[in-house]
């Protein structure tokens, strides 16, 4: 049995005279005639393409390059770590450059099963991988969707100049830092 104290009566709200007119109606039906009469921006895909902004688009994966053409990974797992999808696969080998310890041996994207959320982009030391302005991505089996090593690499030779990589400094690695041509920091110079 419900007590008389535990009712809560609600009464009715009154209403201004703008919204007994119904002025809100009014409001969104100018807002729809201003579309209605705006000028068309449709176009006409794939024929006609919009132009993307680059610097924030989250498209097809690439795997970068180094100053000396070799893939710029060094297999430290944290962009496969940090994929909420789980759809990165990183097998590391004994690199056989002086520069580094590791290098991918195997490395796979699954594009299919990707958010496309930028978190391998961000969690990576080396600015390895990044996210590309392509967006019109085609497979006709889930294999070809599969992104291997080779594959992300063919990528980033289409895309360099779109987007050029920010080779960030590394501690520890000597051919990390380059940029437009400048000189390498020296081995055991402090990096910033």
């Amino acid at each position: 049995m419900i007590r008389d104290e535990d009712i809560l009566n609600v009464d009715e709200p009154e209403l201004t005279a703008s919204e007994r007119l119904y002025f809100p109606i009014l409001v969104g039906m100018r807002t729809t005639f201003r579309h209605i009469f705006k000028k068309k921006i449709t176009v006409q895909y794939p024929e006609v393409q919009r132009t993307l902004r680059v610097e924030n688009y989250r498209g097809v994966h690439r795997l970068n390059r180094d100053a000396d053409g070799r893939v710029a990974c060094v297999a430290c797992f944290m962009c496969e770590t940090a994929c909420p999808a789980h759809c990165i696969h990183i097998v590391a080998g004994e690199s056989p450059w002086e520069d580094r310890e590791k290098y991918p041996a195997q490395f796979d994207i699954d594009e299919l099963r990707c958010i496309y959320c930028g978190m391998c982009e961000e969690a990576c030391p080396v600015d390895a991988i990044e996210l590309t302005p392509e967006y019109d991505l085609v497979g006709r089996t889930r294999e070809e969707m599969i992104f291997d090593k080779e594959k992300l690499l063919e990528v980033f030779d289409r895309t360099n100049g779109v987007k050029p990589r920010k080779n960030p400094k590394i501690t520890g690695y000597v051919a990390t830092g380059r940029r437009n041509g400048s000189e390498p920091p020296r081995p055991g110079a402090a990096t910033s």
